[in-house]
């Protein structure tokens, strides 16, 4: 089943209009995650889990909608599925801020109900950056 919703996650949006982004979250549940954002509002991620050994490396997908959507901040919800450690349904609720002129760094903040094997509330701060495509 990882393998099916990896290979998913990679081909859906390589074959429409989209834009890469990376992030990291400094929480007590660490992730890395490389997303699309398409059709304005969508994006995607694929979050790993980081700080942890290799064997035990947790990943989730995600799939967020824009709230808002400015050219400053965004404000996002979503619903994802969490494979490892804290297996069960992500819900992430975050901000995004984009400070400086060229809209590709910015930060974040995001709030994620892991419901599932244990349920737990995952908040983090973090870094995001977009690269090419627009930038609002």
């Amino acid at each position: 089943m990882k393998t099916w919703m990896i290979v998913l996650f990679f081909s859906i949006p390589s074959i429409i209009n989209a834009q890469l982004q990376v992030d990291f979250q400094l929480s007590g549940i660490p992730v890395f995650g490389v997303g699309y954002e398409f059709m304005d509002h969508l994006k995607t991620e694929l979050r790993i889990g980081t700080d942890v050994f290799l064997t035990d490396a947790s990943v989730e997908g995600i799939l967020t909608y824009d709230i808002l959507n400015k050219p400053d901040y965004e404000f996002y919800a979503g619903l994802g599925v969490r494979f490892g450690d804290f297996a069960g349904f992500v819900y992430p609720i975050g901000f995004n801020f984009y400070p400086f002129e060229e809209k590709k760094f910015g930060f974040l903040i995001e709030f994620a109900p892991i419901i599932g094997n244990a349920d737990v509330l995952r908040g983090g701060l973090g870094f995001r950056y977009k690269f090419g495509g627009k930038t609002q």
